[in-house]
């Protein structure tokens, strides 16, 4: 991590309402800082304790004073997230997206309800791709009963992303179906992504920029694993999601449609330049955009940031 000191002029927290309950949550704050190569965010979900935060501080410096590796292609194509709504609300949110991948939420719901969400999104989406997230909320043979199910309702999917929590569940589960494992939590949470082995547990990586520690790291891990990578948001504003638009520019080969078209999740952005896809792509900024439309988030939800801050830089 970077020693220098982050001026508290230098820094903006923001608090943004969701539109749809999402990880758990319904208003998304964060942490702006402003360096001499642009701007960073720092936006660990609470559940992440001060070791866990370190590395997100860790790319918010990077974007902020070091900037980013050079890119290698000039857009990025992403897929269309779809949370936890009823099949109507999934069809719209897939039919306006403009993408040709889908990514769908499950396991926060009943097998069922995941099924017909699912069977709509193939509805809207025609022959496009479907991928699902289950953020390692199922145990083995529950996995591998609703990957089966998902897998008919959305006429084949393209993988599944993180269905258990452990690398040896994800192990298990990939010998017993037939759908592509990704693992996404297995790396980002791993107490040292560099060494996390995936050999055997998975057949694509799921990369997000601020939990591995900024856009070399990722870089970095992306080389050690081994596999086809995807990079995904972290439920960032768009001065966060050029980081992760940067990985994807950077990485030197992008097989799948990433995970980065994320702020039609939140009811505004920090920036009157939003990093919104047209046409399932983003087109790859050479920084990050100046957060020019935020408001700033309340004193108290100010104060909590900063300290929080504070105690992850040590």
């Amino acid at each position: 991590m970077s020693a220098k000191v982050v001026p508290v002029a230098d820094v903006r927290v923001y608090s943004i309402p969701m539109r749809t309950r999402f990880r758990g949550i319904t208003v998304r704050e964060g942490l702006l800082l402003h360096g001499d190569a642009g701007w960073g965010e720092f936006c660990p979900f609470w559940d992440y304790d001060d070791v866990e935060s370190s590395p997100w501080l860790a790319s918010a410096r990077e974007a902020a004073f070091d900037g980013w590796p050079a890119p290698v292609r000039d857009r990025i194509p992403v897929n269309c997230t779809v949370p936890v709504v009823s099949p109507e609300r999934a069809h719209e949110i897939v039919a306006a997206s403009g993408c040709r991948t889908a990514k769908v939420k499950v396991a926060e719901s009943p097998l069922a309800e995941d099924r017909e969400r699912v069977a709509a999104v193939r509805d809207a989406l025609g022959q496009g791709a479907i991928r699902v997230d289950a953020n390692g909320a199922w145990d083995v043979d529950t996995a591998v009963t609703a990957i089966r199910e998902l897998d008919r309702a959305a006429g084949g999917l393209e993988y599944v992303e993180q269905p258990c929590r452990t690398i040896e569940e994800l192990a298990s589960v990939r010998r017993r179906v037939d759908v592509p494992i990704a693992a996404d939590e297995s790396i980002r949470r791993a107490e040292d992504p560099l060494r996390v082995a995936l050999a055997g547990a998975a057949d694509i990586a799921v990369l997000k920029v601020a939990p591995l520690g900024g856009v070399r790291r990722a870089l970095a891990v992306a080389e050690a694993c081994g596999l086809p990578c995807v990079v995904s948001s972290a439920l960032e504003t768009s001065v966060g999601l050029a980081a992760g638009i940067a990985l994807a520019a950077a990485l030197p080969s992008l097989d799948y449609a990433c995970g980065l078209a994320t702020l039609s999740l939140l009811t505004s952005d920090v920036t009157t330049t939003p990093l919104r896809a047209v046409d399932g792509w983003l087109p790859v900024p050479s920084r990050a955009p100046e957060p020019d439309a935020m408001t700033e988030a309340d004193a108290e939800t100010t104060a909590r940031w900063l300290n929080r801050m504070t105690n992850v830089a040590g």
